[in-house]
């Protein structure tokens, strides 16, 4: 699936509908490059600091988890550094793009729910994701997952141009 480009022409009814729009995109848009990837590329990695395509789809999967559900809403979440063993990033021989790619999807919606179902100026439920400190604001947070999206798709961006696959927008 592609989405266009939520440029800042279009208009948008409010805020919320901003940060979707812009999550949506950046979620699409590593997935799209990541399937681009031949299947060898998906668990190697080109780069020094070692992570693997699967490992930054699995990532920010459980950044979302991490930022909505633990952090905003507060809720139980049993284990949620899923996405690391030993410091790093980590993807099991078992998981796959296509059962990632559903996750990350449906983490979407689930963050789209949230976004869309609450007012931006809204606090966060105090607990464990904010560390003692004062739990952030959904516009806050939105902003980081937004940056945090741009920022490894932009790395994605690197392999993709080192795998031979197409780059950009």
């Amino acid at each position: 699936m592609t989405i266009e480009f939520p440029s800042p022409t279009i208009p948008a009814a409010n805020r919320a509908e901003v940060f979707t729009r812009y999550l949506d995109y950046f979620r699409e848009t590593l997935l799209v490059k990541t399937a681009a990837l031949p299947e060898t590329e998906l668990r190697t990695s080109r780069l020094p600091s070692g992570w693997t395509p699967l490992e930054l789809v699995k990532h920010l999967r459980h950044v979302e988890r991490r930022w909505i559900e633990w952090g905003f809403e507060g809720r139980d979440i049993p284990d949620p550094w899923a996405d690391q063993r030993d410091d790093r990033w980590h993807v099991d021989d078992s998981e796959t793009l296509a059962g990632l790619t559903a996750e990350l999807r449906a983490q979407g919606t689930h963050t789209t729910a949230a976004i869309t179902g609450n007012d931006l100026d809204a606090v966060g439920v105090p607990g464990p994701r904010w560390s003692g400190a004062d739990p952030a604001t959904l516009e806050r947070v939105c902003l980081h997952l937004v940056q945090e999206y741009a920022r490894h798709v932009g790395h994605l961006d690197i392999v993709a141009e080192s795998a031979g696959v197409p780059t950009g927008e």
